[in-house]
């Protein structure tokens, strides 16, 4: 009796959990990939070079990594730059704060190859390419 009891509750607990991971499964499969965001980019400067990024990460100014919101560090981002149609792939690294009026920040590197590095501000669109957004 006891045993059967035992056997029921795991199977239960086994189900239950299963139910869960499919539902997330289920709840992840509605942010796409090819979602995009569309907002303002600017650049960290050469500065900041060897100091430690919210990810643990030592920040190199001619890598291809960015600053984000929400997105989970190492997301691979396809950033395009809508003035001149240019496309780089970063990896977020690091946070921007909330109150920032831009979408991202990347790496100086980045804005070089984006072809912004006088302007400091452009407009980009940002495609998740490797995973999904954090939740608010």
């Amino acid at each position: 009796m006891v045993k059967e009891k035992y056997l029921q509750h795991t199977i239960t607990k086994i189900l239950n959990k299963l139910t869960i991971f499919l539902f997330l499964l289920f709840l992840t499969s509605f942010v796409t990939k090819d979602t995009e965001y569309k907002g303002t980019a600017t650049y960290y400067g050469q500065y900041w070079t060897g100091r430690l990024t919210s990810s643990g990460e030592r920040f190199h100014a001619d890598s291809l990594t960015a600053a984000h919101k929400y997105f989970k560090f190492g997301t691979i981002l396809k950033v395009t730059n809508l003035i001149n149609d240019s496309v780089r792939y970063v990896k977020v690294n690091d946070r921007l704060p909330k109150s920032s009026k831009h979408i991202i920040d990347l790496s100086y590197g980045t804005a070089k190859q984006l072809n912004f590095l006088k302007r400091g501000v452009i407009p980009v669109m940002l495609v998740p390419v490797d995973t999904v957004k954090i939740i608010k």
